[in-house]
């Protein structure tokens, strides 16, 4: 029988998880930004900042060691989950493309920012892409200028789109780099990681695909619980876009145990995982425009109560980065041009939290204070 678990356990469980109950000392190997990186299977990189906000919020690290394995290759800005730009090791890069690349499919054929480049036929455009970035990255512009040049019938944008949802695309630096500007330029995700042309495309051996993605999409539910879990199966899906993961549960048997939720509802966990206490005090934290904290479950209510959320999402989404008070998205904060954090809450909070949110402020003040990566950008 299903133990019983209440939404306030599940929220310090995912807070835990997530490193966002204590911040992670630079001394402690976790804290590497590689090293969270990986543990959270990317970051959200829609925007350049909130990669670097999001390690700051769980872990003493100097933004630069982020920026720095960029510029390495350590980590990587591609277009995995959901169909978004997220920061991710190199290892997941190579993970997950192959998983989400149906989710993307189904994207070109729905967005109405690839659905204009539809018709043309992906091999040639695939092709002709590549011919492109041979010798290294191009800027999106001309990247598109130049598609465009061949597929006449199509806008430049659209078969850029169609193009990275087609193909693994990395946005190499210096964008995404600490404190430097960046414009948007691809390569391929094999040229910049010294792998063959193709090796990220399915179909060349259906058989040995299947089961290899199988394994691959069995590590990546483990490590999705680890950091995101008690969860479910739509749970996965929402956070990846990849669908048929009630099969990889069923898979799992007895490395998964069930818990039945307040509403009747049943989620799973990793068996021998612990649980948080309800009652263990959630800090304040300072995050980014996007976090894949409050994206990443299908009823997306672990930490933004339906009101908080209306009020983050405005009329397109994503009006504002986000303060956590005791857990939950209580407000959000902007930068004066003097570098100073202003934020606007929600509700009141006590005392103390104001106390906390001064001292939180403060800190990404200084974070943001940090002087741009010049290693990096050499």
């Amino acid at each position: 029988m299903a133990d019983d678990v209440t939404p306030r356990v599940l929220n310090r469980t995912l807070l835990a998880r997530q490193h966002l109950l204590e911040r992670l000392p630079a001394d402690d190997p976790r804290a590497d930004p590689v090293a969270l990186t990986a543990h959270l299977l990317g970051l959200q990189a829609q925007e350049p900042m909130p990669p670097y906000l999001s390690v700051a919020a769980r872990a003493d690290a100097d933004p630069r060691h982020l920026s720095r394995a960029l510029a390495e290759r350590s980590v990587l800005r591609v277009l995995p989950m959901r169909g978004t730009i997220h920061t991710v090791t190199a290892d997941d890069a190579r993970l997950l493309r192959p998983l989400v690349q149906p989710f993307l499919d189904k994207v070109s054929r729905n967005s109405g920012a690839s659905r204009p480049a539809a018709h043309v036929p992906l091999a040639d455009l695939l092709a002709e892409g590549r011919a492109l970035m041979s010798d290294g990255p191009v800027p999106v512009r001309a990247l598109g200028a130049a598609l465009a040049e061949r597929f006449t019938d199509a806008p430049p944008s659209a078969l850029v789109n169609r193009l990275r949802e087609g193909a693994a695309l990395v946005q190499v630096p210096p964008r995404g780099l600490w404190g430097r500007p960046g414009g948007v330029a691809y390569v391929t995700l094999e040229s910049w990681l010294g792998e063959p042309d193709g090796a990220f495309d399915l179909g060349a051996d259906p058989a040995a695909e299947t089961e290899a993605q199988a394994e691959g999409l069995a590590r990546v539910v483990r490590r999705y619980l680890a950091a995101f879990g008690p969860a479910t199966p739509a749970d996965v899906t929402t956070w990846s876009g990849i669908t048929g993961v009630r099969a990889v549960f069923d898979a799992l048997g007895d490395e998964l145990v069930p818990l039945r939720t307040d509403d009747g509802r049943t989620v799973w966990d990793l068996a021998g995982a612990p649980l948080t206490d309800a009652d263990v005090p959630a800090p304040v934290r300072f995050l980014g425009r996007y976090d894949n904290v409050w994206l990443s479950h299908a009823g997306r209510d672990r930490v933004t109560p339906p009101d908080a959320r209306r009020r983050w999402m405005g009329s397109n989404g994503g009006v504002g980065s986000v303060v956590l008070v005791d857990g939950v998205m209580a407000g959000l904060w902007s930068t004066t041009a003097g570098g100073e954090v202003e934020v606007e809450l929600f509700d009141r909070v006590s005392r103390a939290q104001r106390s906390d949110l001064d001292a939180e402020a403060a800190r990404v003040e200084a974070l943001l204070a940090v002087p741009a990566d010049e290693e990096a950008a050499a």
